[in-house]
């Protein structure tokens, strides 16, 4: 890749902080990579000096190929290229201690914190919603907010309630010796606002950061990054905020302006030149986005020619907005010789692939559905995953619960139960509890012995795994058990049983990979980190890719690029979404669109239905309003009374180029 004049600037900048705004198509990651490559090839850093921060595992895993490639002649051995919650990772596994927290802690997925607030409001007798609690605890925490300061700023009594609550969650989190997703960016920030001496020993570390989609950032993360820059600011950070479409999750695209006013120094550098779109793709795309306020102004623009107009698809309802766009994936098909990978339908909600699907199935065109359930979201690999939490970490009480069981050892819901109050009065974690003379006492001999060996069991499992091989013993362990026969009996057909037994094996072969990719030695509490932090829709791609249809959210898209996009449901309601338009803003919702629309490269179309169900009712629908935001004079506008095609064109493609596609249909 060739560098333009600006991308070489923010390549071979030096002098201060840089902000690089980079707009959709524009080259950031390259930017970045060759920025790497320049620090350890032409102005002598070491790559273990150098840290790249991305927000998933993708984006990681791209980068550090790109550098390997740029610097195939001198491995960069060393180089930190990870995600913000693999970096927290990382802080706290070195200085765990200082927080109160012991080596091998657990790391909460959605679905622990879910449990574990619902079991609070219970024991608290609150009427608060477990999902609203939980949200609203993460949103303090991107924040930066700690219990305290929650609950001193609290208005309301809901409010008191949920700051209580939220002492009370982390109070139980420390007593399992565990963090939640959110406290890999809140607890580092925590660790080096109060121990200087540990953020120092970072900074000697890290002499130069790089920060992909800075727009992206919360105010926790913000924080990490100005921590570890420290004063002088040796840093570059990329980013655009016409593409912040996060701040439902905590970004701030005002991230980007507070640079300036924290580096009075910064320099700003955008690129501009799109080398994704067709002029007209980009036309639609800048006036669009002209309609909302900016940080900072900027104009995409392309060498890749006008290209053809944008269409405008008006459908009477989901069904029928269906087979249109399935028929233009036909036609275009027919025509071009293109690929079912090159089309991708991106809409606003997950609910409006429906009708699309059933479509495609029927003309037997191969689709993948972005956002089904993830690897580590199955039943068997969560069993699994919960037995090496418990193995790393005796204190992680949800992970007892689900071991114990699984498969079934006749230790009933009473003996937990009563296991359950004996480990509350004494303070102490569930499988602890197994151990102390005391529970005699509460339960029957048999019970209790049960028990003790399942602790016993675990324990020497543990014990086992920190001193050889933790793959190799955990594999033993599982074998132990017969797991695969538990899977078999639960099954509803053989070919379930069969896929379950493949996940089993697929995460033996993760385990294994990943032991040989880290570096000294590994053990489980390095291999349960890791896993904790997998980037569930990444990893879902990599396991079903391949030449299909892509069906997918607006969200879901980002970063990503297609040659022919259609952007469906354009509807007011769903396209700017009614809680949007109940607000008033809608400076987010157009942001979305405009993601949407770079992400095309050679054709965008957009289609909207006259009328859908809502609740089992049908409703009128108006097109959204961000279509009248576009540039008419670009749109080709088919179907209704604005019906702009030469009659021979749609009688083309209304009758000739189904026949014609069928026949390719056939000898798929």
């Amino acid at each position: 890749m060739e560098l333009n004049p600006e991308q070489r600037a923010a390549v071979r900048h030096l002098d201060g902080p840089l902000l690089v705004l980079a707009g959709a198509g524009s080259g950031k990651t390259g930017v970045i990579t060759r920025k790497i490559a320049w620090l350890i090839r032409e102005c002598g850093y070491r790559p273990r000096q150098l840290l790249a921060v991305t927000f998933t595992n993708k984006a990681a895993r791209e980068m550090r190929e790109r550098v390997g490639r740029l610097l195939s002649d001198r491995p960069p051995r060393g180089l930190r290229i990870s995600t913000f919650h693999a970096l927290g990772l990382e802080i706290l596994r070195e200085a765990h201690s200082r927080l109160g927290y012991r080596p091998g802690f657990s790391i909460f997925d959605a679905h622990d914190s879910l449990h574990q607030i619902g079991e609070l409001l219970r024991k608290q007798r609150l009427s608060l919603d477990p999902e609203t609690a939980r949200w609203r605890i993460g949103a303090w925490k991107n924040d930066g907010i700690e219990p305290e300061t929650a609950l001193a700023g609290a208005e309301t009594p809901r409010d008191v309630a949920c700051a209580q609550l939220y002492a009370a969650y982390q109070a139980q989190l420390h007593a399992y010796n565990a963090l939640d997703f959110d406290d890999l960016i809140l607890q580092p920030v925590r660790l080096f606002e109060s121990s200087p001496e540990v953020l120092e020993q970072w900074r000697e570390r890290i002499r130069y950061l790089l920060v992909d989609e800075y727009q992206d950032t919360n105010p926790a993360q913000y924080r990490l990054i100005r921590l570890l820059a420290g004063p002088l600011g040796n840093f570059t950070v990329v980013g655009d905020d016409d593409q912040s479409i996060y701040t439902w999750r905590g970004a701030r695209p005002e991230n980007l302006a507070r640079l300036a006013e924290d580096y009075p120094r910064l320099t700003v550098i955008k690129l501009e030149q799109n080398y994704r779109c067709t002029g007209r793709i980009l036309k639609a795309a800048n006036t669009l986005i002209a309609h909302n306020p900016h940080l900072f102004e900027k104009r995409l623009w392309s060498r890749l020619g006008q290209g053809e107009p944008l269409r405008v698809m008006a459908c009477r309802d989901p069904e029928h907005e269906a087979e249109r766009v399935v028929s233009e994936i036909l036609h275009r098909r027919f025509q071009s010789r293109a690929r079912d990978g090159d089309f991708a339908i991106l809409y606003r909600g997950n609910h409006q692939s429906r009708p699309f699907e059933k479509v495609l199935r029927e003309h037997r065109i191969p689709y993948h559905v972005s956002g089904g359930t993830s690897f580590f979201d199955t039943t068997e690999v969560k069993d699994l995953v919960a037995y090496l939490r418990l193995l790393v970490n005796p204190d992680d009480d949800r992970a007892f619960l689900r071991c114990v069981n699984t498969p079934r050892r006749e230790i009933g819901a009473a003996t937990l139960e009563k296991l359950a109050a004996w480990a509350g009065r004494r303070g102490i974690g569930l499988l602890a509890a197994c151990f102390e003379a005391g529970l005699s006492e509460q339960l029957a001999e048999r019970q209790r012995r049960r028990l003790e060996t399942f602790a016993d069991w675990i324990t020497e499992h543990a014990d086992r795994a920190r001193r050889g091989d933790p793959v190799a013993v955990f594999r033993e362990l599982v074998e132990s058990i017969d797991y695969a026969d538990w899977l078999e009996s639960r099954a509803a057909t053989p070919e379930e049983a069969g896929r379950r037994r493949e996940n089993v094996e697929e995460l033996f072969d993760w385990m294994e990979k990943t032991a040989r990719s880290m570096e000294g030695n590994v053990g489980l509490e390095d291999l349960v980190g890791r896993m904790s932090l997998l980037d569930i829709l990444d990893r879902q791609d990599e396991r079903e890719g391949g030449d299909r249809v892509h069906l997918m959210t607006l969200h879901a898209a980002k970063g990503l690029e297609f040659p022919h996009v259609f952007i469906v449901g354009m509807e007011e309601g769903l396209l700017p979404h009614r809680s949007a338009i109940e607000s008033g803003d809608l400076t987010e919702e157009r942001r979305l669109a405009y993601v949407g629309i770079t992400r095309a490269r050679q054709s965008l179309t957009f289609s909207y239905a006259s009328r859908r169900k809502v609740g089992g009712e049908w409703i009128e629908t108006e097109p959204s309003r961000f279509l009248e935001e576009l540039p008419e004079e670009e749109l080709v506008r088919e179907g209704g009374h604005g019906d702009e095609r030469p009659a021979e064109e749609k009688k083309a493609r209304g009758k000739a180029h189904l026949a014609n596609l069928r026949e390719i249909l056939q000898g798929r």
